[in-house]
């Protein structure tokens, strides 16, 4: 039933891009700090870049639990579950970094995603698999997909890119345990 695997090869990669919702979590190093687990819409916003690195789109959020994170120690798993068709369970272990929407590197990661990189975007966050593997997904119901949400983006389009930098620089500068999230200073 469990299988590790060495990489992601084109029939893995098709199945990880059909998924329509992907989870991140991350955790802080502090023992009494808090696990973050997110769920992710997938509109073309998870890519596989090869079979050991996968990149993501990281829309703007209320926190920033998984940026800060990744700064302090890296490590992050990204598990995706079929709620159709075959029960599946995919869990990608690795190391992450964060390419911010200011960082030179940031507008070539954004040509790999088909959907482009929206206002809302902060970063990319790029992930060097060490482990690739999957499971039963037995336990994992049935679900029907009708679409995903339009709000992020329109959201995103009413605040504008001033109005972007300055959620982040109210709600993204540390996460909830303390630990540095984006620096809007460095943000332009």
């Amino acid at each position: 039933m469990a299988k590790t695997y060495d990489g992601i090869d084109q029939t893995l990669s098709e199945w990880i891009s059909n998924q329509p919702v992907f989870f991140v979590s991350t955790a802080p190093l502090d023992p009494q700090g808090s696990v973050n687990c997110s769920p992710k819409g997938n509109r073309d916003e998870l890519t596989v870049l090869d079979e050991r690195t996968v990149a993501f789109l990281d829309q703007t959020g209320s926190g920033v639990e998984t940026i800060a994170h990744l700064r302090e120690n890296g490590r992050i798993v990204i598990m995706l579950c079929a709620f159709a068709g075959p029960p599946r369970i995919v869990r990608l272990h690795g190391t992450g970094r964060v390419v911010l929407a200011d960082d030179p590197d940031f507008d070539a990661l954004a040509t790999r995603f088909p959907c482009g990189a929206g206002i809302g975007v902060r970063s990319v966050v790029v992930v060097t698999l060490r482990r690739v593997s999957d499971s039963c997904g037995y336990g994992v119901p049935f679900m029907t997909f009708e679409g995903h949400r339009p709000t992020m983006d329109q959201w995103s389009s009413r605040k504008g890119r001033d109005g972007i930098r300055q959620y982040w620089a109210e709600h993204n500068v540390t996460s909830i345990d303390g630990i540095s999230g984006i620096d809007t200073m460095t943000q332009q």
